[in-house]
């Protein structure tokens, strides 16, 4: 649950995902509880919106990130800022679901 008070440290800032077969820009807003996405490679490509975001500190600085797009696709991203890696467990509007690992790289 978000924390009325705090914001994540991920707040305000651009990262890229890059997983095998996708890749994505993550836009925080400075409120911490809404970003903007792009996919930019891989069968999703052009797949793009702005969503309210749920986020729980799990460790250090890892981050469990949550949304629903649009199309009604769900994500959620295990991040870990200090180490640069993401894990990705989405369902698509098919409902198929993907498992993914890769790199999170400040913008």
């Amino acid at each position: 649950m978000n924390a009325p008070i705090h914001r994540p440290p991920f707040a305000g800032k651009r990262f890229e995902v890059r997983y095998d077969g996708l890749t994505a820009i993550n836009a925080y807003a400075d409120d911490g509880i809404h970003m903007r996405y792009e996919i930019t490679e891989g069968a999703f490509a052009g797949a793009k919106g702005e969503v309210a975001c749920t986020w729980q500190h799990v460790a250090g600085e890892i981050y469990a990130i949550s949304w629903q797009e649009a199309d009604r696709a769900t994500v959620v991203h295990l991040d870990d800022f200090a180490a640069g890696t993401s894990r990705s467990f989405f369902t698509a509007p098919s409902l198929d679901f993907y498992r993914l690992e890769g790199s999170l790289r400040a913008l």
